[in-house]
């Protein structure tokens, strides 16, 4: 099944009871968005900072965000209302918010720039004007904040997508339908992984649309070669 992105959101509410129970079987889920999250080196614990935690979910890019900067001020945005109430539901700090967005409408439910960093987990890959996004995304940052894009990319490598794809056939989609009794979304995973530009064509991307210093790094474990931090800075 093919969803579009307007009906990702929905398709994350129905899923999104489950979600926690799904990520939390995935060794080294938590894990790689932390890893992300160091990666973007904030200084100083975040001292004074403002992040942007782009597509929060359920709140664990939210948490990865906040391990590596426990002084910052974090922003959460997913569209997904049922995600966001699983997010909310949890313990957090006063320093983090969540808001309920698009994350291409940010400005019209109030969130304004600048922001000192960017985390954007699962997000890029389910945009339709990926491009657009990336130059939205320099926008909201300062001079020489730093993007960090958390996602898959397996087209560079033939054992990757191999591995993803038998990954998906024997246990994301047999999971999803077992725990919600719809596959949509985990099918709908499968295939926009599959899709997605490989790591350099997306770092390429990143450079066209204004970002420096671009660089990628993957996982250690199974998700080697198929989860990467995606990096760059905007301009100073």
């Amino acid at each position: 099944m093919n969803l579009s992105s307007n009906e990702i959101p929905a398709a994350f509410d129905v899923g999104a009871p489950a979600y926690d129970k799904l990520v939390d079987a995935n060794p080294g889920y938590h894990m790689h968005l932390r890893l992300s999250a160091q990666r973007m080196q904030i200084p100083n614990g975040g001292k004074g900072l403002r992040l942007l935690d782009a597509g929060c979910g359920t709140g664990a890019s939210t948490a990865a965000l906040l391990t590596a900067a426990p002084q910052a001020e974090i922003v959460a945005v997913d569209a997904s209302g049922g995600m966001l109430a699983q997010a909310r539901a949890k313990s957090w700090p006063s320093s983090v918010s969540f808001v309920q967005s698009r994350i291409e409408d940010l400005a019209d439910v109030g969130v304004s720039a600048p922001f000192d960093g960017i985390l954007a987990a699962y997000l890029v890959r389910n945009v339709d004007d990926k491009d657009g996004q990336l130059r939205r995304f320099r926008e909201l940052l300062r001079p020489g904040g730093t993007l960090a894009v958390h996602e898959y990319s397996v087209r560079d490598s033939k054992l990757a997508m191999a591995v993803w794809n038998t990954v998906c056939a024997a246990v994301i989609i047999p999971s999803g339908r077992l725990r919600t009794g719809d596959a949509s979304l985990y099918t709908y995973l499968r295939r926009s992984v599959n899709r997605f530009d490989g790591v350099r064509a997306f770092c390429n991307r990143m450079q066209s649309n204004g970002f420096e210093d671009v660089r990628s790094e993957t996982m250690p474990g199974w998700q080697r070669n198929i989860v990467h931090t995606f990096l760059g800075r905007s301009p100073r």
